[in-house]
Protein backbone atom coordinates (compact mmCIF):
# COMPACT_ATOMS: atom_id res chain seq x y z
CA UNK A 1 0.00 0.00 0.00
CA UNK A 2 1.49 3.66 -1.01
CA UNK A 3 2.03 5.65 2.22
CA UNK A 4 -0.21 8.62 2.66
CA UNK A 5 1.29 12.11 3.24
CA UNK A 6 -1.71 13.13 5.12
CA UNK A 7 -2.12 11.00 7.61
CA UNK A 8 -3.80 12.39 10.54
CA UNK A 9 -1.81 12.83 13.69
CA UNK A 10 -0.70 10.12 15.88
CA UNK A 11 -1.45 7.34 13.26
CA UNK A 12 1.00 5.47 10.84
CA UNK A 13 0.33 3.88 7.56
CA UNK A 14 0.29 -0.05 7.42
CA UNK A 15 -0.49 -3.15 4.84
CA UNK A 16 -4.10 -2.29 5.81
CA UNK A 17 -4.29 1.19 6.12
CA UNK A 18 -3.62 3.99 8.45
CA UNK A 19 -3.73 3.09 12.00
CA UNK A 20 -3.38 4.56 15.51
CA UNK A 21 0.48 4.76 16.67
CA UNK A 22 -0.04 2.74 19.34
CA UNK A 23 -1.40 -0.22 17.85
CA UNK A 24 0.29 -3.30 16.12
CA UNK A 25 -0.45 -5.11 13.40
CA UNK A 26 0.17 -9.12 13.71
CA UNK A 27 -1.07 -11.72 11.54
CA UNK A 28 -3.78 -14.12 13.43
CA UNK A 29 -1.91 -17.27 12.74
CA UNK A 30 0.35 -15.64 15.55
CA UNK A 31 -2.72 -15.04 17.40
CA UNK A 32 -5.05 -18.41 17.09
CA UNK A 33 -5.19 -21.67 16.68
CA UNK A 34 -7.48 -22.14 13.74
CA UNK A 35 -9.11 -25.75 12.94
CA UNK A 36 -11.56 -26.99 11.10
CA UNK A 37 -14.34 -29.40 11.74
CA UNK A 38 -15.86 -32.54 10.07
CA UNK A 39 -18.89 -33.21 7.13
CA UNK A 40 -20.97 -36.13 8.54
CA UNK A 41 -21.19 -38.77 5.54
CA UNK A 42 -23.78 -37.34 2.88
CA UNK A 43 -27.18 -38.62 3.90
CA UNK A 44 -26.49 -39.19 7.47
CA UNK A 45 -29.76 -39.57 9.99
CA UNK A 46 -29.73 -36.96 12.29
CA UNK A 47 -31.60 -37.68 15.99
CA UNK A 48 -35.47 -37.08 15.23
CA UNK A 49 -35.27 -35.12 18.83
CA UNK A 50 -33.10 -32.35 20.28
CA UNK A 51 -30.47 -33.82 22.58
CA UNK A 52 -27.27 -32.44 24.51
CA UNK A 53 -25.14 -32.57 21.08
CA UNK A 54 -26.01 -29.99 18.40
CA UNK A 55 -24.30 -29.94 14.97
CA UNK A 56 -23.51 -26.82 13.86
CA UNK A 57 -23.60 -26.16 9.72
CA UNK A 58 -22.11 -23.33 8.10
CA UNK A 59 -26.00 -22.61 6.97
CA UNK A 60 -26.83 -22.28 10.77
CA UNK A 61 -23.87 -19.14 11.23
CA UNK A 62 -25.34 -15.59 11.24
CA UNK A 63 -23.80 -12.32 11.27
CA UNK A 64 -22.16 -11.97 14.73
CA UNK A 65 -24.05 -15.69 16.27
CA UNK A 66 -25.61 -18.74 15.07
CA UNK A 67 -28.73 -18.98 14.13
CA UNK A 68 -30.50 -21.83 16.58
CA UNK A 69 -33.70 -22.42 14.97
CA UNK A 70 -32.57 -24.81 12.55
CA UNK A 71 -30.27 -26.90 14.34
CA UNK A 72 -29.57 -30.41 13.56
CA UNK A 73 -28.64 -33.24 16.70
CA UNK A 74 -26.16 -35.81 16.70
CA UNK A 75 -27.00 -39.40 18.95
CA UNK A 76 -24.54 -40.19 21.40
CA UNK A 77 -22.87 -42.31 19.13
CA UNK A 78 -22.07 -39.98 17.02
CA UNK A 79 -20.90 -38.13 19.45
CA UNK A 80 -18.12 -40.23 20.26
CA UNK A 81 -17.21 -40.24 16.91
CA UNK A 82 -16.32 -36.86 17.00
CA UNK A 83 -15.22 -35.74 20.12
CA UNK A 84 -12.34 -34.00 19.15
CA UNK A 85 -14.36 -31.20 16.81
CA UNK A 86 -15.89 -30.38 19.52
CA UNK A 87 -16.18 -25.98 19.88
CA UNK A 88 -17.07 -23.81 23.07
CA UNK A 89 -18.52 -20.81 23.77
CA UNK A 90 -17.31 -17.41 22.90
CA UNK A 91 -15.14 -19.50 20.32
CA UNK A 92 -14.93 -17.61 16.73
CA UNK A 93 -16.35 -18.75 13.68
CA UNK A 94 -15.49 -18.24 10.37
CA UNK A 95 -17.29 -19.91 6.71
CA UNK A 96 -14.85 -20.78 4.39
CA UNK A 97 -17.34 -21.79 1.33
CA UNK A 98 -20.55 -21.15 0.31
CA UNK A 99 -21.19 -17.47 2.29
CA UNK A 100 -17.86 -16.84 2.96
CA UNK A 101 -16.59 -14.58 5.54
CA UNK A 102 -19.41 -14.90 7.68
CA UNK A 103 -18.37 -14.64 11.22
CA UNK A 104 -19.70 -14.41 14.68
CA UNK A 105 -19.37 -16.34 18.13
CA UNK A 106 -20.16 -19.60 19.84
CA UNK A 107 -23.23 -18.63 22.27
CA UNK A 108 -23.04 -19.58 25.91
CA UNK A 109 -26.17 -22.03 25.51
CA UNK A 110 -24.50 -23.99 22.97
CA UNK A 111 -21.27 -24.92 24.96
CA UNK A 112 -19.37 -27.35 24.93
CA UNK A 113 -21.41 -29.44 22.65
CA UNK A 114 -20.99 -28.12 19.20
CA UNK A 115 -19.56 -29.67 15.89
CA UNK A 116 -19.10 -27.69 12.97
CA UNK A 117 -18.52 -29.35 9.69
CA UNK A 118 -15.60 -28.46 7.01
CA UNK A 119 -17.14 -25.63 5.27
CA UNK A 120 -15.92 -23.44 8.62
CA UNK A 121 -13.10 -22.88 10.47
CA UNK A 122 -12.85 -22.46 14.36
CA UNK A 123 -10.99 -19.52 15.90
CA UNK A 124 -9.38 -20.19 19.44
CA UNK A 125 -7.63 -16.90 20.49
CA UNK A 126 -4.59 -16.52 23.04
CA UNK A 127 -6.62 -14.11 24.98
CA UNK A 128 -3.55 -12.55 26.53
CA UNK A 129 -3.57 -11.32 23.30
CA UNK A 130 -6.66 -10.99 21.67
CA UNK A 131 -10.34 -10.56 22.69
CA UNK A 132 -12.99 -12.80 20.68
CA UNK A 133 -15.32 -10.34 20.30
CA UNK A 134 -13.21 -7.33 18.91
CA UNK A 135 -11.30 -10.29 16.61
CA UNK A 136 -15.13 -10.63 15.31
CA UNK A 137 -15.43 -6.82 14.73
CA UNK A 138 -12.53 -6.73 12.92
CA UNK A 139 -13.36 -9.31 10.20
CA UNK A 140 -16.92 -8.38 9.77
CA UNK A 141 -15.61 -5.11 8.98
CA UNK A 142 -14.78 -3.35 5.82
CA UNK A 143 -11.40 -3.71 6.64
CA UNK A 144 -11.24 -7.14 7.32
CA UNK A 145 -13.56 -8.56 4.79
CA UNK A 146 -11.62 -6.76 2.97
CA UNK A 147 -8.39 -8.93 4.27
CA UNK A 148 -11.02 -12.02 3.55
CA UNK A 149 -11.60 -11.56 -0.60
CA UNK A 150 -8.12 -10.85 -1.14
CA UNK A 151 -7.43 -13.98 -0.05
CA UNK A 152 -10.25 -16.38 -1.19
CA UNK A 153 -9.68 -19.16 -4.45
CA UNK A 154 -10.43 -17.41 -7.90
CA UNK A 155 -12.06 -20.36 -8.86
CA UNK A 156 -15.92 -21.42 -9.98
CA UNK A 157 -16.44 -21.96 -5.94
CA UNK A 158 -14.20 -19.61 -3.80
CA UNK A 159 -12.61 -21.08 -0.58
CA UNK A 160 -10.59 -19.78 1.89
CA UNK A 161 -7.48 -21.95 2.79
CA UNK A 162 -6.50 -22.10 5.91
CA UNK A 163 -2.80 -21.14 5.45
CA UNK A 164 -4.77 -17.64 3.74
CA UNK A 165 -6.78 -17.50 7.29
CA UNK A 166 -3.56 -17.31 9.35
CA UNK A 167 -2.24 -14.87 7.12
CA UNK A 168 -4.80 -12.10 7.58
CA UNK A 169 -3.31 -9.22 9.17
CA UNK A 170 -5.22 -7.66 12.06
CA UNK A 171 -4.83 -4.72 14.24
CA UNK A 172 -4.06 -4.71 17.88
CA UNK A 173 -5.22 -2.19 20.20
CA UNK A 174 -4.12 -2.80 23.84
CA UNK A 175 -6.46 -5.52 25.17
CA UNK A 176 -8.46 -3.33 27.56
CA UNK A 177 -8.83 -1.16 24.42
CA UNK A 178 -9.92 -3.85 22.46
CA UNK A 179 -12.36 -5.03 25.41
CA UNK A 180 -13.84 -1.64 25.55
CA UNK A 181 -14.60 -1.75 21.74
CA UNK A 182 -16.49 -5.09 21.83
CA UNK A 183 -18.23 -3.96 24.73
CA UNK A 184 -19.18 -0.27 22.80
CA UNK A 185 -20.65 -2.29 19.45
CA UNK A 186 -22.44 -5.18 21.67
CA UNK A 187 -24.35 -2.35 23.26
CA UNK A 188 -25.51 -1.20 20.13
CA UNK A 189 -26.01 -4.28 19.16
CA UNK A 190 -28.13 -5.14 22.68
CA UNK A 191 -30.31 -2.22 21.35
CA UNK A 192 -30.86 -3.37 18.15
CA UNK A 193 -32.37 -6.66 19.48
CA UNK A 194 -33.99 -4.64 22.04
CA UNK A 195 -36.00 -2.88 18.65
CA UNK A 196 -36.61 -6.19 17.03
CA UNK A 197 -38.33 -7.55 20.32
CA UNK A 198 -39.90 -4.39 20.69
CA UNK A 199 -41.46 -4.80 16.82
CA UNK A 200 -41.85 -8.31 16.88
CA UNK A 201 -44.20 -8.01 19.83
CA UNK A 202 -46.28 -4.73 18.44
CA UNK A 203 -46.92 -7.44 15.11
CA UNK A 204 -48.37 -9.96 17.93
CA UNK A 205 -50.51 -7.65 18.82
CA UNK A 206 -51.47 -6.45 15.34
CA UNK A 207 -52.03 -10.29 14.54
CA UNK A 208 -54.02 -10.85 17.64
CA UNK A 209 -56.17 -7.48 17.14
CA UNK A 210 -56.88 -8.49 13.16
CA UNK A 211 -58.37 -11.63 13.89
CA UNK A 212 -60.66 -10.10 17.16
CA UNK A 213 -61.49 -7.10 14.73
CA UNK A 214 -62.48 -9.59 11.84
CA UNK A 215 -64.17 -11.91 14.03
CA UNK A 216 -66.07 -9.92 16.66
CA UNK A 217 -65.96 -6.54 15.02
CA UNK A 218 -64.51 -3.50 16.70
CA UNK A 219 -66.94 -2.83 18.98
CA UNK A 220 -66.10 -2.53 22.88
CA UNK A 221 -68.26 -5.72 23.36
CA UNK A 222 -67.77 -8.65 20.92
CA UNK A 223 -70.33 -8.54 18.55
CA UNK A 224 -72.93 -11.81 18.10
CA UNK A 225 -71.05 -14.28 15.29
CA UNK A 226 -72.39 -16.30 12.54
CA UNK A 227 -70.59 -19.05 10.33
CA UNK A 228 -69.67 -18.29 6.83
CA UNK A 229 -67.90 -19.16 3.80
CA UNK A 230 -64.82 -17.04 4.63
CA UNK A 231 -64.81 -17.92 8.78
CA UNK A 232 -67.03 -16.36 12.07
CA UNK A 233 -67.65 -13.02 11.22
CA UNK A 234 -70.06 -10.31 13.46
CA UNK A 235 -73.70 -11.75 12.92
CA UNK A 236 -74.90 -7.82 11.32
CA UNK A 237 -72.11 -8.09 8.17
CA UNK A 238 -71.99 -9.52 5.08
CA UNK A 239 -70.12 -11.77 2.77
CA UNK A 240 -69.57 -9.66 -0.48
CA UNK A 241 -67.17 -9.91 -3.33
CA UNK A 242 -64.13 -7.45 -3.07
CA UNK A 243 -65.34 -5.97 -6.78
CA UNK A 244 -68.80 -5.41 -4.81
CA UNK A 245 -66.41 -3.00 -2.25
CA UNK A 246 -63.30 -1.84 -4.86
CA UNK A 247 -62.73 -0.07 -7.88
CA UNK A 248 -59.64 -2.57 -9.62
CA UNK A 249 -58.24 -1.23 -12.37
CA UNK A 250 -55.38 -4.18 -13.69
CA UNK A 251 -52.34 -2.47 -14.68
CA UNK A 252 -50.85 -2.25 -18.68
CA UNK A 253 -47.16 -1.42 -18.86
CA UNK A 254 -46.64 1.45 -21.56
CA UNK A 255 -44.58 1.05 -24.52
CA UNK A 256 -40.54 0.31 -23.66
CA UNK A 257 -39.67 3.39 -25.93
CA UNK A 258 -41.92 5.87 -23.54
CA UNK A 259 -39.81 4.88 -20.69
CA UNK A 260 -37.26 7.73 -19.35
CA UNK A 261 -35.20 8.71 -16.06
CA UNK A 262 -35.53 12.41 -16.45
CA UNK A 263 -38.69 13.01 -15.16
CA UNK A 264 -40.42 13.30 -18.72
CA UNK A 265 -44.09 12.36 -17.95
CA UNK A 266 -45.71 10.10 -15.26
CA UNK A 267 -43.93 7.87 -12.58
CA UNK A 268 -44.08 4.25 -13.80
CA UNK A 269 -44.74 1.35 -11.70
CA UNK A 270 -44.01 -1.69 -13.20
CA UNK A 271 -44.00 -4.12 -10.15
CA UNK A 272 -42.74 -4.48 -6.71
CA UNK A 273 -39.31 -3.89 -8.01
CA UNK A 274 -40.21 -0.04 -7.22
CA UNK A 275 -42.34 -0.62 -3.99
CA UNK A 276 -41.12 0.56 -0.71
CA UNK A 277 -41.89 -0.19 2.80
CA UNK A 278 -45.51 1.52 2.19
CA UNK A 279 -44.93 3.95 -0.42
CA UNK A 280 -43.53 3.31 -3.95
CA UNK A 281 -39.88 4.35 -4.88
CA UNK A 282 -40.24 5.07 -8.34
CA UNK A 283 -36.95 5.66 -10.73
CA UNK A 284 -38.65 5.62 -14.22
CA UNK A 285 -41.22 7.78 -16.10
CA UNK A 286 -43.22 7.70 -19.39
CA UNK A 287 -44.90 9.62 -21.93
CA UNK A 288 -47.23 7.33 -22.97
CA UNK A 289 -49.00 6.07 -19.61
CA UNK A 290 -51.81 3.48 -19.68
CA UNK A 291 -53.10 2.95 -16.67
CA UNK A 292 -53.23 5.30 -13.88
CA UNK A 293 -53.88 5.41 -10.29
CA UNK A 294 -54.86 8.01 -8.34
CA UNK A 295 -53.36 9.23 -5.02
CA UNK A 296 -54.45 6.64 -1.93
CA UNK A 297 -55.16 3.66 -3.88
CA UNK A 298 -54.08 0.44 -2.98
CA UNK A 299 -51.17 -0.36 -5.12
CA UNK A 300 -51.32 -4.42 -5.48
CA UNK A 301 -49.12 -7.36 -7.06
CA UNK A 302 -50.66 -9.54 -9.29
CA UNK A 303 -47.64 -11.45 -10.54
CA UNK A 304 -45.08 -13.46 -9.29
CA UNK A 305 -43.97 -14.92 -6.15
CA UNK A 306 -44.67 -11.30 -4.65
CA UNK A 307 -48.21 -11.71 -5.46
CA UNK A 308 -50.51 -9.54 -2.86
CA UNK A 309 -47.39 -7.86 -1.74
CA UNK A 310 -48.76 -4.10 -1.57
CA UNK A 311 -48.37 -0.17 -1.46
CA UNK A 312 -49.85 3.13 -1.40
CA UNK A 313 -49.92 5.78 -3.54
CA UNK A 314 -48.69 9.04 -2.74
CA UNK A 315 -48.97 10.61 -5.77
CA UNK A 316 -50.06 9.63 -9.37
CA UNK A 317 -48.85 6.76 -11.05
CA UNK A 318 -48.83 5.06 -14.66
CA UNK A 319 -49.38 0.89 -13.55
CA UNK A 320 -47.91 -1.68 -14.95
CA UNK A 321 -49.10 -5.38 -16.37
CA UNK A 322 -47.66 -6.24 -12.87
CA UNK A 323 -49.72 -4.58 -11.09
CA UNK A 324 -53.29 -3.57 -9.81
CA UNK A 325 -54.65 -0.66 -8.41
CA UNK A 326 -57.82 -0.95 -5.59
CA UNK A 327 -59.76 1.60 -4.62
CA UNK A 328 -62.62 1.55 -1.91
CA UNK A 329 -66.15 2.77 -3.69
CA UNK A 330 -66.75 6.40 -3.08
CA UNK A 331 -68.69 7.01 0.43
CA UNK A 332 -69.39 3.28 0.86
CA UNK A 333 -66.09 1.54 1.25
CA UNK A 334 -62.88 2.95 2.89
CA UNK A 335 -59.84 2.52 1.27
CA UNK A 336 -57.71 1.52 4.03
CA UNK A 337 -60.04 -0.81 5.46
CA UNK A 338 -59.32 -2.91 2.20
CA UNK A 339 -55.76 -2.77 2.82
CA UNK A 340 -56.12 -4.24 6.20
CA UNK A 341 -58.50 -6.93 4.79
CA UNK A 342 -56.07 -7.77 1.74
CA UNK A 343 -53.57 -7.97 4.06
CA UNK A 344 -55.33 -10.41 5.98
CA UNK A 345 -56.43 -12.12 2.89
CA UNK A 346 -52.60 -11.98 1.71
CA UNK A 347 -52.16 -16.20 1.83
CA UNK A 348 -55.38 -16.70 0.42
CA UNK A 349 -54.59 -14.08 -2.70
CA UNK A 350 -51.32 -16.06 -2.98
CA UNK A 351 -52.91 -19.79 -2.95
CA UNK A 352 -55.20 -18.19 -5.70
CA UNK A 353 -52.62 -16.91 -7.85
CA UNK A 354 -50.93 -20.57 -7.82
CA UNK A 355 -53.07 -22.48 -8.40
CA UNK A 356 -54.44 -20.23 -11.55
CA UNK A 357 -52.86 -23.31 -13.80
CA UNK A 358 -49.67 -21.20 -14.52
CA UNK A 359 -46.23 -22.41 -13.59
CA UNK A 360 -46.01 -18.74 -12.90
CA UNK A 361 -47.78 -17.22 -10.42
CA UNK A 362 -51.18 -14.76 -11.09
CA UNK A 363 -53.90 -13.44 -10.31
CA UNK A 364 -56.40 -11.88 -12.55
CA UNK A 365 -58.98 -9.28 -12.15
CA UNK A 366 -62.12 -11.95 -12.21
CA UNK A 367 -60.50 -13.62 -9.47
CA UNK A 368 -59.44 -10.39 -7.67
CA UNK A 369 -63.01 -8.99 -7.77
CA UNK A 370 -64.53 -12.32 -7.31
CA UNK A 371 -62.97 -12.62 -3.33
CA UNK A 372 -65.39 -13.32 -0.91
CA UNK A 373 -64.46 -10.91 2.35
CA UNK A 374 -66.78 -9.50 4.97
CA UNK A 375 -68.68 -6.04 4.67
CA UNK A 376 -69.22 -4.13 7.69
CA UNK A 377 -70.36 -0.56 7.82
CA UNK A 378 -68.29 2.08 6.74
CA UNK A 379 -68.12 3.36 10.21
CA UNK A 380 -67.10 0.17 11.23
CA UNK A 381 -64.69 -0.37 8.31
CA UNK A 382 -63.14 2.92 9.14
CA UNK A 383 -62.89 2.17 13.13
CA UNK A 384 -61.04 -1.21 12.27
CA UNK A 385 -58.88 1.05 10.12
CA UNK A 386 -58.21 3.56 12.79
CA UNK A 387 -57.20 0.99 15.12
CA UNK A 388 -54.97 -0.89 13.00
CA UNK A 389 -53.04 2.21 11.82
CA UNK A 390 -51.88 3.08 14.75
CA UNK A 391 -50.15 -0.32 15.84
CA UNK A 392 -48.58 0.14 12.33
CA UNK A 393 -47.58 3.59 13.11
CA UNK A 394 -46.02 2.14 16.09
CA UNK A 395 -44.32 -0.34 13.91
CA UNK A 396 -42.83 2.40 11.51
CA UNK A 397 -41.77 4.18 14.61
CA UNK A 398 -40.04 1.13 15.84
CA UNK A 399 -38.22 0.38 12.70
CA UNK A 400 -36.96 4.14 11.57
CA UNK A 401 -35.43 3.48 15.60
CA UNK A 402 -33.64 -0.11 14.45
CA UNK A 403 -32.72 1.69 11.12
CA UNK A 404 -30.81 4.55 12.87
CA UNK A 405 -29.52 2.32 15.56
CA UNK A 406 -27.85 -0.21 12.40
CA UNK A 407 -26.59 3.03 10.73
CA UNK A 408 -25.12 3.99 14.17
CA UNK A 409 -23.57 0.54 14.51
CA UNK A 410 -22.11 0.56 10.79
CA UNK A 411 -20.44 3.83 11.33
CA UNK A 412 -19.08 3.20 14.68
CA UNK A 413 -17.88 -0.61 13.76
CA UNK A 414 -15.95 1.37 10.67
CA UNK A 415 -14.25 3.97 12.97
CA UNK A 416 -13.85 1.65 15.88
CA UNK A 417 -11.47 -0.67 14.12
CA UNK A 418 -10.08 2.33 12.19
CA UNK A 419 -9.01 3.87 15.45
CA UNK A 420 -10.51 6.85 13.87
CA UNK A 421 -12.64 6.78 17.68
CA UNK A 422 -11.00 5.76 20.60
CA UNK A 423 -13.13 4.61 23.27
CA UNK A 424 -11.86 5.68 26.44
CA UNK A 425 -12.93 4.22 29.90
CA UNK A 426 -15.46 7.58 30.42
CA UNK A 427 -16.88 6.93 26.91
CA UNK A 428 -18.61 3.52 28.57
Amino acid sequence: MMPSNNLPDNFKETEIGPIPADWEIAPLGELCTVRGGKRLPKGHSFSEKPTPFPYIRVTDFANWSVDPLNLRYLTPEDREKLERYIITADDVYISIAGTIGRVGTIPEQLNNANLTENAARIIISDKRKLDNRYLVGFLASNRGQGQIDIRMTKTSQPKLALTRIKQIPVPLPPLPEQRRIARVLSTIQRAIAAQDDLIAAAREVKRSLMQRLFTYGPGPDPAPTKETEIGEIPEHWEVVALGDLARIVMGQSPPGSSYNQTGDGIPLINGPAEFGDKFPIFVKWTRQPTKVCQMGDILFCVRGNTTGRMNIADDEYCIGRGVASIRGIDELYDTSYLFFLLERKNSEVFNIAVAGGSTFPNITKSRLRNLKVPSPSLAEQQHIADMLSVIDRKIAADEQRKAALQALFKAMLHQLMTGQVRVKEVDL
